[in-house]
């Protein structure tokens, strides 16, 4: 009987030869092996970036969760808080600046607690399902993405103000708004917090040198003055003829100072161990506590009524080119935290149930980067629009900074986290304390807002200000 086999030719005999050499030169060919369709092989690819991603965003410990918050919150703040020193007293200032740093803290713990307790808020939105489901979510999550855009284009008008600053107002004003934009921009595309968190010590390193350089050359200059630092016009009361505009753009301005748990549900759900919050927000909010109060006292009683904000402009013409040039980081790299959080944001909304949302294939970094992009642009156009820094920094804390720093915090209390009735023994304090955090974030929203839009019409009506998008310098 003859043999009907066939026989393997000679390239199938080189294959085969290959393979037994080379025993794992098909382990990793990305063609479907036998068995497995085209479909199942996407979904294990898929699955692989899944747990890839989901590996990348979650390797947050609480010390660099500190980082993180530094870089999102201590940098407008402390640059507009001498001239609310300089509106309300050294009295009221210190009181409005320990005061409400101390209530920052309790609220930003609440904001922890529902994040341990509900692990599956992953955005501010997302805690407002929770108390007003679809309507709550839609509502703050436009409040928490409007905000963060308000924060970004702050900071491109401080970039702005700092070129100028440093170069004599050498081009037009909209040039230099356009180099922030560019800047923010790319600071902000990392997608993962951690990675942020290594330009974060040089964030702080930069505001901590920058106010340093004003503090000192304040000092020296009021001490060389006539009369010596007792001369300068500084003042434990409000100043005379304070109008009730004049006082809530002060306070607001402190409250903006405080704004870091905004971001503080974002920031935790990349947190490998979220139950170490507490230890972050203790840290940040006494070493905000201490930069903002002494910066605000200090450079006010070297500078008196007349100091400037941000307050790098109270230096003197070449200490404020110093410490402007000194405080760039901070400026862009706080600014850029703030358009990478609104971005996972939108972006995993859209992007929900795709791998697309881990960004870390080719649509997903083309989907990010043009939305980062128009994050910006939306960003710039808001920074020309109000071309004037303690107005946009004032509607921006009445508007939003109010409810999450303040009175979003105590609705979590009072519908997500109290047990029992409020008058048993241990609720007795959070009820005291989130009552207050209603009260102060109500009246901001309401007063603080009324003021600034009083403050920006009557600085049209005097003409002290610049048009919006033009190239002169900004007032």
């Amino acid at each position: 009987m003859s043999d009907t086999s066939i026989s393997p030719s000679g390239s199938e005999k080189d294959r085969r030869y290959d393979d037994k050499k080379n025993p794992t030169s098909n382990l990793f060919d990305d063609a479907p092996i036998a068995g497995e369709t085209s479909d199942e092989f996407r979904e294990d690819v898929e699955r692989a970036k899944a747990q890839e991603g989901e590996q990348k965003f979650h390797r947050l410990g609480w010390r660099r969760l500190t980082v993180v918050l530094i870089v999102e919150a201590i940098a407008l703040g402390s640059l507009s808080l001498p001239s609310a020193f300089a509106t309300l007293g050294m009295v009221a200032g210190v009181i409005c600046s320990v005061g409400l740093g101390f209530l920052a803290i309790y609220t930003s713990d609440l904001v922890g607690m529902v994040k341990i307790k509900f692990p599956e808020v992953a955005h501010y939105a997302d805690a407002g399902r929770l108390v007003a489901g679809r309507f709550g979510y839609e509502l703050v999550g436009a409040m928490f993405a409007l905000q963060l855009i308000l924060l970004v284009g702050s900071h491109c008008l401080t970039g702005t103000i700092a070129f100028l600053n440093i170069t004599d107002n050498a081009i037009c004003s909209l040039v230099f708004g356009v180099i922030s934009a560019i800047i923010l921009f790319v600071l902000a595309l990392p997608p993962s917090f951690t990675e942020l968190a290594i330009l974060g010590y040089i964030d702080f390193v930069s505001i901590i040198l920058a106010i340093g350089i004003t503090m000192i050359a304040t000092g020296i200059k009021a001490n060389q003055s006539a009369g010596g630092l007792s001369a300068v016009d500084w003042s434990p009361w409000p100043k005379e003829d304070l109008s009730f505009a004049d006082a809530f753009i002060a306070i607001t301005n402190i409250v903006f100072a405080y704004s870091f748990s905004i971001c503080q549900f974002s920031f935790m759900d990349e947190m490998h161990t979220p139950t170490d919050y507490k230890k972050s927000i203790w840290a940040l909010g006494l070493i905000e506590i201490a930069i903002y109060t002494i910066t605000g006292g200090v450079i006010y009683a070297f500078v008196g009524v007349d100091v400037k904000s941000p307050a790098l402009l109270s230096g003197g013409h070449l200490i404020s080119k110093i410490a402007f040039g000194i405080g760039l980081p901070v400026i862009f790299i706080s600014g850029s935290i703030n358009g990478t959080v609104v971005g996972r944001f939108i972006h995993g909304r859209v992007y929900k149930n795709s791998v697309i949302r881990y960004v870390n294939t080719t649509m997903g970094w083309v989907t990010w980067t043009v939305l980062i992009a128009i994050i910006t642009l939306v960003a710039w156009i808001i920074a020309e629009a109000i071309p004037f820094f303690s107005d946009l920094l004032s509607i921006s804390s009445s508007l939003f900074i109010s409810g999450f720093t303040y009175y979003f915090p105590a609705i979590f209390w009072f519908v997500l986290l109290k047990e029992g009735s409020v008058w048993e023994r241990k609720n007795l304090v959070h009820f005291a304390l989130s009552s207050l955090s209603m009260v102060v974030g109500l009246v901001v929203l309401v007063c603080g807002t009324y003021a600034s839009v009083v403050d920006i019409n009557n600085q049209y009506k005097a003409k002290t200000v610049r048009g919006p998008f033009t190239c002169a310098p900004l007032a």
